[in-house]
């Protein structure tokens, strides 16, 4: 009988390790950096600070003190591609913490927790879910997205929502194109389809969740760059070998990081956030810390 329970216990007792470690992991908030060079050759560097899936709550104070710390890094343009709260008490203590980046030119889209609240899913059933193509409104209670959306756009922050623009960054000339999320399948790819803006520096495209169908339309229309988040970076990895699903269709390779993608005929840099925290009943993250990054682009070799 004893021989029996040993394993049992063995396994009891690794398996509260790493849940413990994640909880610990979860808060271990990082800010990683990547260099692109896909910039006009002669220019000067541009520092675009990518932020996502922050699924703010109000008693999470260090995560707040990350959030604004994130001004010390003087970005040139900030990119939100959503999932900002995790209930409606949290815009006030989210916009406030960003008060030194909402000065910053921005642009943003939401997901699916900026319109409702997140809501208890079955771990097995999210794994045997986790490459699912999109679904439709989970019935759960909404969000003040609203009023969320005018703070941020009333500090001058561009809603990317099925709307295309044009923003002055450090002396470039941006073309933005975005769409609602994905994931939700809200997106409409349609409303801002079109070739590139050839008088553009960069063309970039913003979507919370990187969907193939939306990844293989922009690449086609020939967007330079495709910022997206979503993932969590499969939140719950194996060491060594990675995540183990991305919520969506992409694949696990690229499940955050700077990678690529290919369709038409063109090729587009494409930029998976893993993103500053998780929903409130999956309080957790293993081999996969919790991150923003900051994406600086610099000119390409004459």
């Amino acid at each position: 009988m004893h021989h029996a329970i040993r394993p049992v216990a063995a396994t009891l007792a690794v398996g509260g390790a790493c849940f413990g470690w994640g909880l610990v992991e979860a808060t271990a908030y990082t800010v990683r950096r990547v260099e692109l060079p896909v910039l006009p050759a002669g220019g000067r560097e541009l520092r675009i600070l990518h932020v996502s899936d922050v699924h703010l709550m109000t008693y999470q104070r260090r995560k707040l003190a990350f959030l604004r710390s994130l001004a010390d890094l003087e970005p040139d343009l900030v990119l939100n591609t959503g999932d900002n709260i995790a209930q409606s008490e949290a815009i006030e203590p989210l916009v406030t913490a960003w008060a030194g980046l909402l000065g910053v030119p921005g642009a943003f889209v939401f997901g699916s927790n900026d319109y409702f609240r997140p809501q208890f899913r079955n771990p097995v059933r999210y794994l045997l879910e986790g490459r699912s193509h999109g679904s439709g409104a989970p019935k759960s209670p909404t969000l003040p997205w609203e009023q969320l959306r005018d703070r941020f756009a009333g500090r001058g922050w561009v809603d990317l929502t099925h709307r295309r623009t044009t923003l002055e960054v450090a002396g470039y000339r941006l073309a933005f194109r975005g769409v609602d999320d994905a994931h939700l399948g809200r997106d409409d790819y349609a409303t801002v389809a079109g070739p590139a803006d050839p008088t553009a520096d960069l063309n970039i495209a913003v979507t919370h969740a990187p969907y193939l169908r939306l990844l293989d339309a922009m690449t086609a229309d020939g967007m330079d760059l495709i910022v997206a988040g979503h993932t969590h970076g499969g939140q719950v990895c194996v060491p060594g070998y990675g995540a183990l699903i991305t919520n969506c269709d992409l694949d696990t390779g690229r499940v955050k990081g700077l990678s690529s993608h290919r369709a038409g005929g063109r090729t587009a840099h494409l930029h998976v956030s893993a993103g500053v925290g998780t929903s409130p009943f999956a309080p957790y993250r293993f081999a996969c810390r919790p991150e923003v990054t900051l994406l600086t682009l610099v000119p390409v070799s004459p």
